[in-house]
């Protein structure tokens, strides 16, 4: 380690915090209330009060928002870390689309995720006011009196967060170092996978697209079609952030939903991944499908939740890993064919 290299100079930021200056975490006001919460998970029920003398990092977030996942290895490793030292993760779960409010989807997901913190289920939006929150994911870190001293809105600034969780513990009393019951101030090295790898920030040049109307962008298609209603449609010529269909779907607000029994949603895009929310609008059933890259079924460039064929099957609503890209990154058109009725579809998202 040298003066000049990063390492250095956040270990040096470190040390600053640690030594007791106030003025780079401000007062913020007090935690929010975990009252409204309609469930919990992994916890009986908490509250402000009950935290009080615990270091309490409150996050935000739903659990098909890929900028959420992209965070979670970092929420993971900071609870294995540092819980027995004085932190407490809550995550506050509040949901974006409807299906998220099913506790039974919730609970399926914390599991499979290893989500093993406390969770708040917040359907109502209650806690979620209470902290005055708009975004996912949100990181608001509170001292040991309840007094937010710190907070974060969307990814990145990991090693910030960390180094502002490690100063509060100090403050409430938690030893840093290498000595007996101490923590290490080494930053937690995590490894993401799959949905959890950031974004290619530089060669990004897609948003985040709302199929269903209520949000919709970017939507191609011939003539005036109907809301609510099914819609024979076929792909025009898409321009960069355009998307078609191709089959009988009916647009509703929320989503699309596939009504013939085959049917196609086309996007041209520029990224590395692609992601799309989408589901069986019957609870249970189950829609194969299968992705094409520029007309063709994708090899070695398919994502995480199709098979060695470029194919999936749809058997619950969520969040699927379609395109993963390993070259240089250019315009591209990808095709979400599926071979049967009874398909949803949500929200594009790209890394």
């Amino acid at each position: 380690m040298n003066d000049e290299s990063p390492r250095y100079g956040l270990f040096r930021s470190l040390a600053h915090r640690l030594a007791g200056d106030d003025a780079d975490l401000p007062y913020e006001g007090r935690i929010g209330s975990f009252e409204g919460a309609t469930g919990w998970l992994n916890t009986e029920p908490l509250t402000a009060e009950s935290l009080r003398g615990r270091v309490v990092l409150v996050d935000f977030w739903t659990y098909t928002c890929i900028n959420w996942l992209r965070t979670a290895p970092y929420v993971k490793a900071w609870d294995a870390k540092y819980r027995d030292h004085g932190l407490t993760i809550v995550g506050v779960h509040t949901p974006e689309f409807g299906f998220e409010s099913d506790h039974r989807n919730v609970e399926a997901r914390t599991r499979a995720l290893g989500v093993e913190y406390p969770v708040a289920i917040d359907d109502g939006y209650r806690v979620w006011e209470s902290f005055a929150n708009h975004y996912w994911p949100a990181v608001y870190l509170a001292d040991a009196e309840g007094r937010i001293r710190f907070h974060h809105f969307g990814e990145g600034e990991y090693a910030m967060t960390e180094m502002a969780i490690q100063r509060l513990l100090v403050d409430a009393g938690a030893e840093a170092g290498s000595g007996p019951g101490a923590f290490d101030l080494d930053l937690v090295d995590v490894r993401p996978e799959g949905l959890e790898v950031a974004a290619d920030w530089v060669h990004l040049g897609s948003p985040e697209t709302y199929l269903g109307y209520g949000q919709s962008t970017g939507f191609a298609a011939e003539g005036r079609s109907p809301l609510d209603l099914p819609y024979e449609f076929s792909v025009p010529h898409l321009s960069l952030n355009e998307w078609g269909l191709s089959g009988t779907w009916t647009v509703a607000r929320h989503a699309v939903g596939l009504d013939g029994p085959t049917g196609r949603i086309a996007f041209r895009f520029r990224g590395r991944d692609v992601n799309l929310v989408m589901g069986p609008r019957v609870p249970g059933a189950e829609v194969p499908f299968q992705v094409l890259l520029d007309g063709h079924l994708v090899d070695e460039t398919r994502g995480s939740d199709l098979d060695a064929n470029g194919r999936g099957v749809l058997r619950d609503q969520n969040v699927y890993q379609l395109v993963r890209q390993h070259g240089a990154i250019t315009d591209r058109i990808v095709e979400v064919e599926f071979l049967e009725a009874g398909a949803e579809a949500y929200c594009f998202t790209f890394g």
